[in-house]
């Protein structure tokens, strides 16, 4: 990985960590960490791609929350991972922090709207970074991928 690699993790990630200090709603989730690194390392790959970035995390943490209605809790937690994961590769947005995601919720009661105003957000920085930073820097990996 290069140096632009390192310093756009740094800063997708200081920009959340700053926003979670400042308390602007958004706020560090393990996931976020994983999903960088997939974009930066497997550019390729059909995971790492738009879509499934965005759309597999929104309804990832979507489907927790959902849950988080009904319980909480380990048990609950179970079920909504194995509903994302159904739900992701059912609807072709397999990305595997979104089915962590869904634990999310159900485990650390981050508030209803979790999927939208944290997940969502964070999801659009970083594809539409990457992708910016793959136009402007030639040491950058292309992404997204083109459409066939």
């Amino acid at each position: 990985m290069s140096l632009p690699s390192y310093a756009w993790m740094a800063t997708i990630l200081g920009l959340v960590a700053l926003a979670e200090h400042n308390r602007l709603g958004l706020f560090l989730v393990p996931p976020f960490a994983a999903t960088l690194t997939i974009i930066l390392l497997l550019p390729d790959a059909s995971l790492s791609q738009p879509y499934p970035v965005v759309i597999g995390m929104t309804v990832g943490a979507g489907i927790g929350t959902g849950f988080s209605f009904v319980g909480h809790g380990p048990g609950w937690a179970v079920v909504a991972c194995l509903v994302a994961l159904f739900a992701v590769v059912t609807i072709r947005a397999f990305h595997p922090p979104a089915v962590a995601l869904s634990l999310y919720p159900l485990l650390l009661h981050p508030g209803i709207w979790f999927a939208l105003a944290v997940v969502l957000p964070f999801a659009i920085l970083a594809t539409s970074t990457a992708s910016l930073m793959s136009r402007l820097l030639r040491s950058w990996p292309p992404y997204p991928k083109p459409l066939r």
